[in-house]
């Protein structure tokens, strides 16, 4: 059962820049739900490890994760913020729970799959990859984790894992449940695939102007001509974007015009621009306040890891005593 005041956790990866996908689809839920005084967020450099072997470019993506979800509203004050790497006890975690996660479970993630399919190299890590996933959400005791459709999945196994560790050694560990927006489980890229680093069709959340407009003008549409109806016109991209970062009714008009012939598609992403740029503007200005306080930044982080151990501690300590293990 979920109590009144649930705790909340999120992790992100710092494999690449974070885009609008992330900002949609993670970030600005978890972000809402800090008003509730019992969030969890952290920056996933373990995980990163599964695709990303350049220690230099972690540390760099690590350091502007940080920056962009304190740009983007994460409070300090209201929310744990910390490297996953600096909270030790999520990887004596994952050994235990590994211990009794079944080889068919892994073999079934979609995530694997997917992420081979497309070319990425198989290791462990990745293969493993649930049970990390499963360890950071069961060492903090979290009752609701915000995910994405394509992460429910990861979040049923961490469910499975905690009930099997709880079977076997005594109620021990918290089983946690899904947060799904559904109006926002999955953001298109610009491919038409869900919004990804992996598959490099990706709208950064900060960046150059110049590169990003490039990016938005150059979606692929169809050959109609501006004057045909689009009967469609709710499936177009450009559309499903704009209802994402213009204000209430702007998509809409711009759908109504499509279906109705006249207007063109480049002045379609042009405006997709426009609203994009001016939506994300405070954010970029706020980035660049903390950019050049890097000391803030990491005190931030290095608090919030205090912070997030002494939970993890009494987790662990319970895991470890409900094991046999001194």
């Amino acid at each position: 059962m979920i109590p009144n005041m649930p705790r909340v956790l999120t992790g992100i990866t710092p494999s690449g820049t974070l885009h609008i996908g992330n900002y949609f689809g993670a970030m600005r839920p978890a972000i809402e739900l800090q008003a509730g005084g019992d969030a969890f967020y952290f920056i996933a450099d373990y995980h990163s490890m599964t695709v990303l072997t350049e220690a230099k470019e972690r540390l760099a993506y690590t350091r502007g994760i940080a920056l962009d979800w304190l740009a983007c509203g994460l409070d300090p004050a209201k929310a744990v913020f910390w490297r996953q790497s600096d909270v030790h006890e999520v990887c004596e975690l994952t050994w235990l729970l590994g211990t009794l996660t079944p080889m068919g479970l892994l073999e079934r993630a979609h995530s694997y799959k997917d992420k081979t399919a497309k070319g990425i190299s198989p290791n462990f890590g990745l293969f493993a990859y649930p049970v990390l996933m499963a360890a950071d959400i069961l060492l903090f005791d979290t009752h609701v984790v915000p995910v994405g459709k394509d992460q429910k999945q990861h979040l049923e196994m961490t469910r499975d894992i905690a009930i099997k560790f709880n079977q076997t050694y005594g109620e021990t560990l918290v089983v946690p449940e899904e947060r799904i927006a559904e109006e926002v489980a999955v953001i298109p890229g610009l491919d038409g695939q869900k919004m990804s680093k992996s598959y490099g069709n990706t709208v950064e959340i900060f960046g150059d102007e110049k590169a990003l407009r490039k990016k938005i003008m150059g979606i692929v549409m169809d050959s109609r001509t501006p004057q045909e109806p689009k009967p469609d016109a709710d499936k177009n991209l450009a559309i499903q974007l704009l209802k994402l970062l213009a204000p209430a009714g702007v998509a809409a008009d711009f759908e109504n015009r499509l279906r109705a012939g006249g207007l063109g598609y480049g002045d379609l992403k042009k405006a997709l621009f426009e609203h994009y740029w001016n939506f994300f503007a405070p954010y970029r200005a706020k980035r660049a306040e903390l950019a050049a306080n890097p000391d803030y930044v990491e005190q931030v982080l290095r608090e919030g890891a205090e912070r997030a151990r002494a939970v993890a501690m009494q987790t662990i300590t319970r895991a470890r005593k409900a094991c046999g293990l001194r």
